[in-house]
């Protein structure tokens, strides 16, 4: 029994290199039999757009048998799908280091070098498999479209330097149908909408980049200049200050920020003092924010109908003016700039620019405001056309009665007719006018009625009014009028007061 038991033994041992064979050749078509599950299971995934999914499968098939290279080609492919270019170049590189004789590898490494836009290197790598195979058909027509994308970038860039936007746009189109990822040509389409004011533009093609590297320092900084353009200061800071984070220094980006607060800064000084009433400070603080960015179109606009405001509060009418239009040139539909231009017209006489802007601000609005402007400038306008008795008298609207009186006698002993021998029609006639200033304004009723506008000219004929009607004595003028002391160098007239 013992006998058996040990050839027992001895027979197990000697078989057990055997089993041990057996097992591991098993095991091995297990594995192959799953790598193959794997390799099918990615390509059903990868028909079906299931990108993750079929990463996931080719992974699985890369970890049981890394060194076949179709793993890594469908796998890049996969990337490729998913704009992970990077993972996508890292298996190609690994696929050539496997088989450096595979010119599909090559190839394949070329095209995702050319979507980013990393065209030497592609040139390169294109170059090496047509090295392998001169006459490799792909390589050939890849090589050709690094080329052409390497040609459009040197003309964007260019044109983008010699100012030609137009030019650079069209260099641009053809560039990203060729490298339809590349973040350099972004960023130049970015600048270049910048540059033409586009600055919705410039968030669209600055949010693909950050997508791709939400650190971006450049990114950042064009984005928050295109918000600042836009007024939405909140944003703007917020994208300058996530720069800062990243770069303390960056020079750019400080330059901006500081811009931004200051800005901002003298903006809010220059509404706080208007609100305060204090006009004469705050034009100084409008005037130093108008200074700070020309550029800035929608801020300048807010700034520009302040100025113009605040000047008007001043009576300063002809200083208010170009605030008024340059406010206007941005907006020239706003309702507001066209009322404080009709009120800076006002001040200035121009009754009809007035009314036109208040008609329009009116037609926008239906203002009260703009309502009641329109109605002061119709009656400027009157006022205008008639004839202004205090010009005549060299009195101002505030004269006094003692100031008319005193202007009347002057000018009537200046004019008279009888001491103007040689220009006696001109005296006449202005001697006439005097005469019928002091009607009106010699009369508190007829002088009260007369500043409210309302139509009060003299009643031709009237006592003293029309002294050349006939009669009298002395020169044979017919005036009857007498001065307290008679007037000096005789003659035969007087007249009372």
């Amino acid at each position: 029994m013992r006998i058996a038991c040990d050839r027992h033994r001895q027979l197990m041992i000697s078989f057990a290199p055997i089993v041990l064979l057996v097992s591991a050749i098993n095991l091995l078509g297990v594995f192959a039999s799953n790598a193959g599950s794997y390799l099918k299971s990615g390509d059903e995934s990868f028909s079906n757009r299931e990108y993750f999914a079929a990463i996931r499968h080719y992974t699985s098939f890369i970890e049981i048998d890394p060194d076949a290279s179709i793993g890594y080609s469908k796998r890049a492919a996969a990337y490729i799908q998913q704009k992970r270019y990077k993972d996508a170049l890292r298996d190609l590189d690994k696929l050539v280091d496997i088989d450096p004789s595979y010119v599909n590898g090559y190839l394949q490494r070329s095209q995702v070098l050319r979507q980013t836009c990393e065209l030497d290197e592609a040139e390169s790598v294109v170059s090496k498999a047509l090295g392998m195979k001169p006459g490799h058909a792909g390589a050939k027509k890849e090589l050709s479209m690094v080329t052409q994308a390497k040609d459009a970038l040197k003309q964007v860039e260019s044109s983008y330097e010699n100012n030609d936007f137009t030019k650079a746009e069209e260099h641009l189109e053809v560039l990203l149908s060729l490298s339809p990822d590349c973040s350099k040509a972004r960023f130049l389409r970015a600048r270049i909408l910048l540059k033409k004011k586009d600055y919705a533009g410039v968030v669209g093609e600055t949010g693909f980049i950050l997508k791709e590297n939400e650190d971006d320092l450049d990114a950042l900084l064009l984005r928050g200049q295109a918000y600042y353009y836009l007024s939405d200061f909140d944003v703007a800071t917020r994208h300058y200050q996530k720069g800062l984070r990243l770069d303390p220094e960056h020079s750019s980006l400080k330059k901006e920020y500081f811009k931004l607060k200051n800005l901002l800064k003298k903006t809010k000084n220059a509404e706080d003092l208007f609100e305060k009433g204090k006009f004469r400070k705050a034009v100084e603080q409008y005037n130093e924010a108008l200074s700070l960015d020309p550029e800035h179109e929608a801020q300048n606009f807010v700034l520009y109908l302040g100025l113009c405001k605040t000047l008007v509060k001043l009576g300063r009418g002809k200083e208010a003016l170009p605030a008024c239009s340059s406010a206007l040139k941005i907006d020239g539909e706003h309702a507001e700039a066209l009322l404080q231009s009709g009120e800076a017209k006002i001040l200035v006489e121009d009754w009809e620019g007035a009314m036109s802007d208040f008609k329009t601000s009116f037609h926008k609005s239906q203002s009260q405001s703009a309502r009641e402007g329109l109605h002061r400038a119709e009656k400027g306008l009157k006022l205008s056309k008639r004839r202004n008795w205090y010009e005549i008298l060299g009195v101002e609207t505030t004269a006094s009665a003692s100031d008319i009186k005193r202007a009347y006698k002057k000018l009537a002993l200046q004019w008279h007719p009888d001491k103007n021998v040689d220009n006696k029609e001109e005296a006449e006639r202005k001697f006439q006018d005097i005469a019928a200033a002091y009607e009106v304004l010699g009369d508190e009723d007829k002088r009260t009625r007369y500043d409210r506008g309302e139509d009060e000219e003299p009643q031709m004929g009237g006592p003293g009014f029309n002294p050349f009607g006939g009669g009298g004595g002395g020169s044979g003028s017919g005036f009857t009028f007498t001065f307290e002391g008679g007037f000096p160098g005789g003659g035969g007239f007087g007249f009372n007061f």
